[in-house]
C-alpha cells in the first residue's frame, strides 16, 4: 500500500492530554516499527506497549498505516531540513562540519526513526513511493548542486555530488542503524558522548580531507 505523507504544515493545535497521548502512542509505534518493520507490528503490540487499550490508539489514529505516515513524515522531515540548510554561499569547511555533526545528532537522539527508515527502505519502501516519485529527484538534484557549485568555485575537489551524499548519509546513520555491532567492536554497551565525539572528528576529518577541503579554511 502506498502511503501519502501527511503534511505538518497548518496541523490544528490539541489540547495537552491529547499530545501526551499521542506521543506515548507515537513513541510506543517507533518501538515496535523499528523493532519488528511496519508488517510485523500490530495495533495491538502497539497498545500492549503503550499500556492502552486498543481502542485509544484508534481514537488517535485511524490505522496502523496512519500512524506509520505520521511517523515517516516527521522523519523526512527532520533529515530535509537539515539538508536544506546547505547553500552555495555557506564556506564549505564549516557547512559540511555541520551537517555531518547534525546527521550524527540525529544518530544519536533518534536511532528508532533511522532504523524505522532502514527498514521501509531495506523492503523496497512500498510505503514511500508517492514520496520518492513526486519530485524527490529533482529536489534532490539541487541540493547536492551546492556541491558542484563549491567545485566551481575552486573551493573543493571536483567529485560526483550525489555519492558524496550518500556516503555522508551511510556514515552517520550507521551509528544507529548498527548501534549493537558497533557497541559489539568497541565494547560498550550503548554509545555515548566519547564513541559520538571520535565518530564526529574522525568522519569530519576523512571526508573534508577526502574531497579537497581543510577544517581550517
Amino acid at each position: 500500500m502506498v502511503l501519502e505523507l501527511p503534511s505538518h504544515e497548518g496541523r490544528k493545535s490539541t489540547g495537552r492530554i491529547r499530545r501526551k497521548n499521542e506521543e506515548l502512542i507515537v513513541n510506543a509505534a517507533k518501538e515496535e516499527f523499528a523493532l519488528k518493520g511496519y508488517d510485523g507490528a500490530t495495533i495491538d503490540s502497539i497498545a500492549k506497549r503503550a499500556g492502552l487499550p486498543r481502542p485509544n490508539i484508534h481514537y488517535y489514529f485511524d490505522s496502523k498505516l496512519a500512524l506509520y505516515g505520521d511517523i515517516l513524515s516527521g522523519i523526512v522531515d527532520l533529515w530535509d531540513d537539515a539538508l536544506n540548510d546547505l547553500e552555495p554561499t555557506d564556506e564549505p569547511a564549516a557547512a559540511l562540519t555541520e551537517y555531518i555533526q547534525r546527521k550524527l545528532m540525529f544518530s544519536r537522539r533518534y536511532p528508532l526513526d533511522s532504523r524505522i527508515f532502514a527498514k521501509e527502505i531495506l523492503s523496497g519502501a512500498p510505503r514511500l513511493e508517492t514520496y520518492f516519485e513526486r519530485g524527490y529527484r529533482p529536489w534532490f538534484e539541487r541540493k547536492v548542486k551546492v556541491f558542484q557549485e563549491w567545485a566551481e568555485q575552486g573551493k573543493m575537489d571536483s567529485i560526483d555530488p550525489a555519492h558524496l551524499m550518500f556516503l555522508i548519509w551511510s556514515s552517520t546513520q550507521h551509528y544507529a542503524d548498527f548501534e549493537a555491532q558497533i557497541g559489539a567492536a568497541l565494547g560498550v554497551k550503548s554509545l555515548g558522548d566519547w564513541e559520538f565525539d571520535a565518530a564526529a572528528q574522525t568522519l569530519v576529518s576523512v571526508i573534508l580531507k577526502g574531497v579537497g577541503i581543510h577544517p581550517t579554511d
